[in-house]
């Protein structure tokens, strides 16, 4: 009895830990050069939150202005209150002028109803399309339709797209990314959907870890997400946003 007793209390304890893990708020900084005209373009990304209520505290905390505000997918699903939604997009459309990606569970809330929500917010959805960011380079955000919901082109993601344009690409689901790779130039992909495998034992886990990493010479970020699917528990896969800092140099190569 005594056993039973003391391994209850290392599962409550193990659990509790999870929860914890699941609700850090972990904002990762990135950095990449490009070539072009001299400027600084600064992104935030955030992607899966899901039902988390985003920490006002952490979005407080972020330093300057930025040139784009990105939700990469997921940003609710049916758990998600209204409420919450307007509470979350006021604290990320605080911080710079913000574009939404369709994730897979977004329309859970109604697609008609969330993207009234969304232009509430003045937050601008960009599907199958390209939107040319104010900035002194020609710099596009290019994302496509969710994959599993509805017909996506990568053709219309990069028709308005020049070859000397710079281009970040997004796709809630980063399983595209190599197609794109394939046939059309970007200096930059984002995306989530995977959650890091959400709970990790060492390095095993059912989908990998989140990373911004090159791959096939394009600079790729996958993020872990900011919330949970299913059970609101992480282990191995802390939960992530962040902030890219791009520095655009005639000199650059």
């Amino acid at each position: 009895m005594l056993y039973l007793g003391l391994l209850l209390l290392i599962a409550i304890a193990f659990l509790l830990y999870m929860w914890k893990v699941a609700h850090e708020n972990n904002v990762l900084h990135h950095q990449l050069t490009l070539q072009g005209e001299q400027e600084k373009v600064r992104l935030f990304f955030i992607s899966d939150v899901h039902l988390r209520k985003i920490n006002k505290k952490m979005i407080d905390r972020l330093e300057g202005h930025f040139d784009a505000v990105i939700i990469g997918g997921d940003f609710a699903d049916s758990r998600t209150p209204i409420a919450r939604i307007h509470e979350n997009l006021q604290l990320v459309t605080s911080i710079g002028p913000t574009y939404f990606v369709w994730g897979n569970n977004d329309r859970e809330v109604g697609e008609e109803r969330l993207k009234a929500i969304l232009q509430e917010h003045q937050v601008q959805i960009i599907v199958n399309d390209a939107v040319l960011l104010p900035t002194k380079n020609r710099f596009w955000l290019s994302a496509i339709e969710d994959t599993t919901v509805k017909e996506y082109s990568f053709e219309k993601a990069f028709a308005k797209v020049g070859e000397q344009d710079l281009v970040v690409f997004i796709a809630h689901n980063p399983g595209v990314f190599a197609k794109v790779r394939a046939k059309f130039h970007a200096d930059l992909m984002m995306g989530g959907h995977l959650h890091g495998g959400q709970i990790r034992f060492g390095p095993y886990g059912v989908h990998p870890n989140g990373s911004y990493r090159e791959r096939d010479g394009v600079m790729t970020l996958v993020s872990n997400g900011y919330g949970t699917t299913l059970v609101p528990f992480r282990l191995g896969a802390k939960p992530q946003c962040h902030i890219i800092d791009i520095d655009i140099d005639i000199a650059s190569k």
